[in-house]
């Protein structure tokens, strides 16, 4: 019996680790496209079919959006820390997953379906969407074959 309890605490963590990395990956993506592409180079807003303003209004709850989940990625980071439960390699692979499927999606959704932004107005955008979406495509086969790793590894340590 005990050493079934250990095992679904291993999944429950497992699963923990694997979400702590999406939520961070995400938040941490999510963060940085807002304060170097809003922000810094002012190539868009998170929404910009309306005036600047409302885009600007966009961008500040993106931000917060950002934050709450970096945050709470951060907070099932400690708690996993606390109970000695980490596994750095699911982590990162949830981190590498949820910084590129919110990449991609932003890339696909937000910029060629639903259009309320694009990466930059310039003649020539699909340099940028092709660079972007290779970008997310990239993070997402890292998140999976590290995943993949971490899987294996606990396979091998008969966990």
């Amino acid at each position: 019996m005990e050493h079934s309890n250990s095992i679904n605490n291993m999944h429950a963590y497992s699963r923990r680790n694997f979400w702590s990395g999406i939520l961070f990956g995400l938040g941490l993506i999510a963060f940085i496209d807002e304060m170097v592409f809003h922000q810094l180079l002012n190539w868009h807003h998170f929404y910009d079919l309306s005036t600047t303003d409302i885009g600007l209004i966009s961008d500040g709850l993106f931000h917060a959006f950002s934050w709450f989940a970096t945050i709470g990625g951060l907070f099932l980071f400690a708690d996993l820390r606390r109970r000695h439960a980490v596994n750095i390699k699911r982590w990162w692979g949830g981190v590498f997953l949820g910084a590129g499927v919110f990449q991609l999606y932003d890339g696909i959704i937000q910029h060629k379906v639903m259009r309320i932004h694009q990466i930059r107005y310039v003649e020539n955008v699909i340099v940028y969407d092709l660079v972007w979406n290779i970008g997310a495509i990239v993070m997402i086969i890292i998140g999976i074959v590290l995943v993949k790793r971490s899987n294996q590894s606990r396979q091998v340590k008969g966990e």
